[in-house]
């Protein structure tokens, strides 16, 4: 039973830490059925469900690798994909700056379901009304993307820490209101995971340690699979989505799924 909740768990969180529909939102909900441990204070769910992101962060570089790897083109393409990793590491300075100062006063005190319901709904109401108003997109491409522009995304990614926020919908949200194009926005924000995403594994896991049984490491081995597969979807998917649709819908889900987490909560 264990490992078909290890599975249920990775596909969900490879589904969604990439859409801009909350990861947390979801894994609350899906947690309380679906658990990995029969104690409420054991410490290896929470490092499950932060060890199965490394393989997905995998996912979104093996998708992208020709724009990601500096040496896959000519000295051009070097040129713009050195300058477009600057400008991604630039920008996790200040989601690293603010996680070390407030993740566990936010940790105690937001990460509960009315906070994520709150803000899963709030997200979702931003992501319909930016796509209601006309905006000017000044930026077509990923390597068009400025360092201040860069700078300005990676603040709006501290919005994230809020759970329910969901990092993609920060960033991408925060893209657009600074002039990216969708698909731009998109690109900006599966790039940026990757170093913010690696960093807080490697945090978490530091502070959590790794003291598992081999039943446990089974069970990672089988999420770290699941997720990689199931991010790569979700990432080829959304890119594939936004040629022809916008986020309205993804706005409407949000909604939604904010009523559920509170009315789980409730009931």
């Amino acid at each position: 039973m264990l490992y078909i909740n290890a599975i249920v768990l990775a596909v969900v969180e490879g589904l969604t830490e990439f859409l801009p529909i909350s990861s947390t939102g979801h894994m609350i909900l899906v947690m309380n059925y679906f658990p990995l441990s029969a104690t409420p204070d054991s410490a290896f769910p929470d490092a499950f469900i932060v060890m199965i992101q490394l393989p997905a962060i995998a996912a979104v570089a093996v998708y992208f690798w020709r724009k990601l790897w500096p040496f896959s083109g000519d000295e051009a393409h070097q040129s713009k994909t050195l300058s477009l990793w600057f400008n991604i590491c630039a920008a996790v300075i200040p989601a690293v700056v603010m996680g070390l100062l407030f993740d566990d006063l936010i940790e105690h005190y937001l990460f509960a379901p009315i906070p994520v319901a709150i803000a899963l709904v709030v997200g979702g109401i931003i992501l319909i009304l930016l796509e209601r108003l006309k905006h000017q997109t000044r930026f077509e491409t990923v390597h068009d993307v400025p360092f201040a522009v860069s700078m300005g995304i990676g603040l709006f990614q501290c919005l994230a820490m809020v759970p329910g926020t969901s990092r993609s919908a920060a960033t991408i949200i925060g893209a657009m209101i600074l002039g990216t194009s969708r698909a731009a926005a998109a690109e900006f924000s599966f790039f940026l995971a990757i170093p913010t995403m690696l960093g807080a594994c490697v945090y978490t896991i530091a502070k959590s340690g790794l003291i598992f049984t081999s039943e446990q490491w089974a069970l990672v081995a089988i999420g770290s699979v699941v997720s990689f597969a199931t991010a790569y979807v979700a990432v080829a998917f959304l890119m594939r989505y936004i040629q022809r649709h916008d986020f309205t819908a993804f706005g409407i889900y949000r909604i939604v799924l904010g009523g559920i987490v509170l009315l789980a909560y409730l009931f």
